[in-house]
């Protein structure tokens, strides 16, 4: 028998940001590591893309934690 976990939104929310963190950190040393001048803009500009991306997840959490108090900090 498959056990089933169920996740708030609140722990969904955490979990998609520290994944886009994740990415964001590999993004960013990517474009540390190579010297191919193309690689590192498009890495650059995808860490940019990603940085937009987290913040917009993290103000997301910030407004169902205000709206929904028992999500904070789970």
């Amino acid at each position: 028998m498959e056990e089933v976990i169920t996740l708030t939104v609140g722990t969904q929310m955490q979990q998609a940001i520290s994944s886009c963190e994740s990415a964001l950190a590999s993004l960013h040393s990517f474009a540390l590591e190579t010297q191919d001048q193309t690689a590192k803009q498009m890495f650059q500009n995808l860490g940019n893309q990603q940085q937009q991306i987290l913040d917009n997840l993290k103000a997301r959490l910030q407004y169902i934690e205000s709206q929904e108090p028992q999500y904070k900090n789970q």
